[in-house]
Order: C-alpha cells, then structure tokens, then sequence
C-alpha cells in the first residue's frame, strides 16, 4: 500500500435465509477460513467479523447468522443479531440461494429490507450449479421487491465472481483510518474460533443425528512454556440420549472430532494445539445467559 494513497475503512453486513452461503463467502473474500461453515442451517451464531484487504481499503464483513422466523430464545437472540450486524452498515449484501431459494424466509426479509437507508447489493450464489435464464429471472423479481443498486452472481463455495463484488465492495466505502492491523483477518477472540472449530466438526460429523440443541463452550485456553496452545472445551447438550451419540463407540466419534478441531485449529494458529474434549447434559443450556455471553449473542427475551 502506497503511503500517498488514502486509506477507505466501512462496513458490509451479509444477511441472508439460513445456509445461503453467507460464511463461505465471506471466507472468500476474506481469503482465508474465518466462520464456520456446515450442510446444517443457521450454523453461524455469533456476528463474527472478517476483516477483507483490497489495496488501501480495509472491508469489515458483519457474517450475520440467518434471518428466519425465531421461535426459541436462542432463535431469537440469533435473529436480533443478524439486523443489528446490519446497522450502521455502509452495504448490506443479500446473499440468495437460487437452487433452495426458501421463500418463505426470503420475502419477509425483502419486506424488512425495502425502507433501510443502507445501500442494498443482491447476491445470487451458485453460478456454478444454477442456469442462466432462472437466475435472471430471480434477479428481476427481486429487483421488483427492492431497490437493490446492483446485482451480482457468484459461486461462494469456487470463488467464480467473487473478485468482481469485492471490487465493487472496496469502491464503496468510505475514506477513514484502518480499524485493524493489515495482519488481523476476524475480530473473533482465538478462544471464540476454537470453540467454533469444534463445533463445526460436531456438526459435520454428526449432522443427521444431532439436532441444533448443542453447544460447545470454552473452559480454558492456556499457552503453554514451549509455545503450543492447550484448549479445553465442554460439549453441552439437551438430553442424555444424545450423549452416546456424541461419544461414539468405545468414545471414537468424539475422539475423532476433537482430531479434526485440533488440526485445523493447528493451522489457523501456526502452533501445535493439544485439545481435550468432555460432554456435558444440561437441558436448559439454551436458557443460560453465560452460554449466549460466550457465543458472542445479546440476552434477548
């Protein structure tokens, strides 16, 4: 970056129905893995920021979880995150799966869109599975609802377009100070992205036989003498049926979650992590305010 050329910093919020694609691409225009990503809907909860270089301009990306109709508190604190990762906003990107669409989630949040002063940017993902003529045809209809500046057609998961709305993103904020170090890629604490990790593999690995009614919550995240990182973490569920579940057979399947969270903490940090894992009953996890604190949500009643 040129000492002479003005430095831009602004915000995007992605919001989007559940398993849009919002956290792969915010992956991919980070440049790196920042938020978790799973086959299982509405696996993002916290608004985890990443944090996009384009030249001198600094993108704060605002991963909001998805937008869809709250019915626990969990579901609504996840709700109420999501609408205020996208005030303030300097863009908000609606990211729509052409090929799931899921309507009725989609049109109450294009009513919820229509009046916000924010500059509005349609995202439609899946290029690389989708035809041509029903995502344009998706792209006027939306435009029908909002006045959606522009639109722009990716693939979140291969990176098809995605250089293009980065772009776009870069000219449109606004010229200001940078609010993180050029070397810092999200604003989540390494304790908050390990307990992530972890749970992303619960849900990869389990994704058929566990329901949403799991956490995984930090106990201690130490540095040890020789520079390695241990990590100790508590896998909270509902009920004691689903402990088994968790353990695996003679506990290989949480020894082969906690493998996978290792190596892939491994890498993110550059050090070797050692994780101990242990699962824990507690059906009234989701009604603990200290839960919500650790996953980075507000206490909404």
């Amino acid at each position: 970056m040129s000492d002479k050329e003005a430095t831009k910093c602004g915000l995007v919020a992605v919001i989007g129905a559940p398993n849009a694609g919002k956290s792969t691409l915010v992956n991919q225009l980070v440049g790196q893995k920042v938020a978790i990503t799973s086959a299982k809907a509405q696996t993002t909860r916290a608004r985890l920021l990443g944090i996009a270089l384009h030249g001198a301009t600094q993108i704060l990306l605002v991963d909001t979880p998805g937008i869809f109709e709250p019915r626990r508190r969990l579901d609504r604190a996840m709700v109420s995150a999501a609408w205020e990762g996208a005030q303030a906003a300097d863009a908000v990107v609606l990211l729509v799966d052409p090929v799931k669409q899921r309507r009725h989630e989609l049109m109450p949040l294009l009513e919820s869109l229509k009046n916000r002063p924010e500059r509005k940017i349609l995202v439609l993902n899946k290029v690389d599975v989708s035809k041509k003529e029903p995502l344009l045809e998706l792209a006027q209809e939306m435009n029908a609802e909002v006045d959606f500046g522009e639109v722009f057609f990716v693939s979140a998961l291969t990176g098809d377009g995605v250089p293009e709305l980065k772009d776009r993103l870069a000219e449109m904020m606004p010229e200001g100070p940078w609010h993180f170090p050029e070397d810092q890629v999200s604003d989540a604490s390494e304790r908050l992205l390990a307990a992530e990790v972890t749970r992303e593999q619960l849900y990869r690995q389990l994704h058929e036989e566990l329901p949403y009614d799991a956490a995984v919550r930090p106990e201690s995240y130490t540095v040890r003498p020789d520079g390695s990182v241990e990590v100790r973490q508590q896998i909270v569920i509902a009920r004691d049926s689903q402990k088994p579940i968790v353990l695996g057979k003679g506990g290989r399947r949480i020894k082969e979650i906690g493998e996978e969270a290792r190596k892939e903490l491994s890498e993110i940090l550059g050090v070797k992590v050692h994780l101990f894992l242990h699962v824990k009953v507690d059906d009234r996890w989701s009604e603990n305010r200290e839960v919500y604190e650790e996953m980075g949500l507000d206490w909404v009643r």
